[in-house]
């Protein structure tokens, strides 16, 4: 099997990653078909995501974090003279199924928890999810103005938001392979997780919509903040309470047709929907993709499942199966080592990694009630994940006065903040929850 993998990545390396490079000029010519460099790019990524993904599960690591490593591997291969890869860092078409990817992997993440299951974790959850966002903010921001003394406020803003997150996936299934799922501590653990998705989301609306505002010349007033947070809230909860009415009858009147695929055109004409009023008031598309999978509960499509067909998630996977790795592999090639050799960069990265593990273990002093393993709790909340890298990919598309916020230096410390507090959590939550057993 090993001789298999290894057979696979020198097929990838040695034969379709150099044709990325003729494919590169031959779509440079006058009567070339563009869709040719593109369904090559997507070869390689995916190859290299699903490779790389296996590795990772072969190690005990999520496999995301392989995908993302892989893109690192074929992001850097300009460092020995490599330049085949290079376009496609900023090939627009991949960039837009890579978007596309985080909206789908945002509606799943979503669909994973309902309205419901926050309102029966109990006040703890809530406890532990509002220090889990207060105290990494907090902490982000220090390290940042004390590391990047001449950046603006709003590289300290957005970099202290990127530590408010937690990924509620790759924590559940950490839980689900232990065999925890069930104990009250992986209750708390992921009622918070999902709540600390709500309010992360809220952080990043306000923290772009601001950002966005000072861009364009306007002036950022605590009066502009609080419409911001207003607009976020408002949001959501509308989300919640309208679409939580309109929703069933929707799915109701859709079972009516007959045509193969209604359910998952339907589910995903909804999660478009909403991602373009999150865009149209300001918000980015992402939270109402979310909104959406919090919204859609399984009973509001039941007559699809009660006549036989699947159900939304399950018929979700094919789809993110292809495009959310696109996104993963897309941030692994931006993240550009070199620039740990800038003066700052490495201790950026260190620095974040501990206010992020720091911050998450305040978690546990909130935890309401006797009898919790306070220490497993912070330990289960401090994986960044996906949610980690969509914040910091979104940081690259923002500029106040034409200026990027964040630097490639930036954004790579990010990444191996992401990196790390991913890799650290499979064995110290084992090993943490173990000791109690």
């Amino acid at each position: 099997m090993r001789s298999r993998l290894l057979f696979l990545a020198a097929v990838l390396l040695c034969v379709v990653v150099p044709a990325l490079a003729s494919a590169s000029d031959a779509a440079t010519a006058q009567h070339a078909d563009p869709i040719a460099a593109v369904v090559l790019s997507l070869a390689v990524i995916l190859a290299a995501a699903k490779l790389g993904g296996e590795l990772a599960t072969r190690l005990g690591q999520p496999p995301v974090l392989g995908e993302l490593l892989a893109g690192v591997l074929l992001g850097n291969l300009n460092l020995i003279g490599f330049q085949a890869v290079e376009p496609l860092k900023h090939a627009a078409a991949i960039d837009m199924l890579a978007s596309l990817g985080v909206i789908i992997l945002l509606f799943e993440v979503g669909l994973e928890s309902t309205v419901s299951q926050m309102l029966k974790v109990g006040l703890s959850s809530f406890a532990v999810a509002t220090v889990g966002v207060i105290v990494p903010f907090a902490l982000g921001w220090l390290a940042s103005a004390w590391l990047l003394p001449n950046a603006s406020h709003y590289v300290h803003m957005f970099l202290a938001a990127t530590l408010t997150a937690t990924s509620v996936g790759i924590t559940a299934r950490v839980l689900k392979d232990l065999g925890f799922s069930q104990t009250d501590e992986a209750r708390i653990i992921l009622g918070a997780a999902v709540i600390d998705d709500v309010l992360g989301l809220v952080v990043l609306a306000v923290v772009s919509a601001l950002i966005a505002a000072a861009d364009s010349g306007g002036q950022v007033s605590s009066l502009e903040i609080g419409l911001t947070l207003f607009k976020a809230i408002a949001f959501l909860a509308g989300a919640l309470a309208i679409g939580g009415s309109i929703s069933p009858r929707i799915f109701s009147v859709a079972s009516l047709l007959r045509a193969r695929g209604v359910l998952l055109a339907m589910g995903l004409t909804f999660c478009f929907v909403l991602s373009w009023l999150a865009s149209a008031i300001g918000l980015a598309p992402i939270v109402g993709a979310f909104a959406a999978g919090l919204v859609l509960d399984p009973i509001h499509y039941r007559d699809f499942v009660d006549r036989g067909e699947h159900g939304l998630e399950e018929l979700l996977q094919p789809i993110s199966s292809f495009l959310v790795p696109v996104f993963f592999v897309l941030m692994g090639l931006r993240t550009d080592l070199s620039s740990f050799l800038q003066p700052g960069a490495l201790a950026l990265a260190a620095l974040l990694t501990v206010c992020a593990i720091v911050g998450k273990q305040a978690c546990g002093f909130a935890v309401i009630g006797r009898g919790i393993d306070r220490l497993s709790v912070g330990i289960g909340m401090m994986p960044r994940g996906e949610v980690g890298l969509i914040f910091a990919n979104i940081g690259l598309t923002l500029t106040v006065r034409g200026e990027r916020v964040v630097s490639t230096a930036t954004y790579s410390a990010v990444v191996a903040m992401v990196i790390a507090t991913t890799m650290l959590t499979p064995p110290t939550l084992k090993w943490s929850l173990n000791r109690r057993r």
